[in-house]
């Protein structure tokens, strides 16, 4: 019963020393959602289909200066397909530290 009552603060500690943190950050940081628009689904598709033609590229005839120019614009082009897609799913470490102990706890 004893170990049970030390795990149990131990994880109610976890729980408000990490959930500070993120209230913090919530409030310093805003992000606004947005619906991307036919425009941008285009834009993204165009960009797309010139991966692809760089993949299928025969780069053994090109010099180093080519393809450090097409190195160049993949990663151009994979920036601004990651900001057109507005990101993904952000968990901070302490909330990933959180679940790993519930899940311990509760399997």
């Amino acid at each position: 019963m004893n170990k049970k009552i030390k795990i149990c603060l131990m994880v109610a500690m976890f729980a408000l020393t990490f959930s500070t943190f993120e209230a913090s950050a919530k409030e310093a940081t805003t992000k606004t959602t947005t619906v991307p628009d036919a425009g941008t689904k285009v834009r993204v598709l165009v960009m797309e289909s010139r991966i692809y033609e760089i993949n299928k590229m025969d780069k053994s005839s090109m010099t180093p200066s080519e393809k450090k120019a097409l190195r160049n614009e993949v990663k151009d082009i994979n920036e601004q397909m990651r900001i057109a897609n507005n990101g993904g799913v952000y968990l901070s470490a302490g909330a990933v530290i959180l679940i790993v102990i519930l899940l311990i706890i509760l399997l």
